[in-house]
């Protein structure tokens, strides 16, 4: 396997990953805020509140959290065309950085930039790579 594959492989995998694993949560967090008017507390810590969004004035929301898991699901999609080496995923990938940085962001997500740089790492590689063969 050439490098430019398995730096996108690389790169579906994260996005694939920081999509679920911050999506699903944020479709379950929107759900209970609909249903209780609170933040989803997980083992006792409140998810996607509390955070800097609210500390601006911007208190969590289902329609911010259900952005949120819209982002999250169009970062599963960038991350299957990843792995199908589309170019439409390399863009895909690049032009929801910098919503995903503002959710991770403001809902005070540590492994979210973690996770969105190593993506974003592994995508410009395999771009280079794609220019030197």
């Amino acid at each position: 396997m050439n490098a430019g594959k398995t730096a996108l492989r690389i790169a579906a995998g994260l996005s694939v990953l920081s999509g679920l694993g911050f999506g699903l949560p944020a479709v379950y967090g929107a759900v209970h805020l609909a249903r209780t008017g609170e933040v989803w507390q997980f083992v006792g810590f409140p998810t996607y509140g509390h955070g800097p969004f609210e500390k601006v004035g911007v208190p969590t929301t289902v329609p911010l959290l259900a952005g949120f898991a819209a982002v999250c699901g169009a970062e599963v999609i960038a991350g299957g065309l990843l792995w199908r080496r589309r170019r439409a995923g390399t863009k895909l990938s690049l032009a929801l950085l910098p919503f995903e940085v503002a959710y991770w962001l403001g809902f005070a997500l540590p492994a979210g930039p973690v996770l969105g740089v190593g993506r974003t790492l592994a995508v410009l590689a395999a771009l280079k790579s794609s220019r030197g063969e």
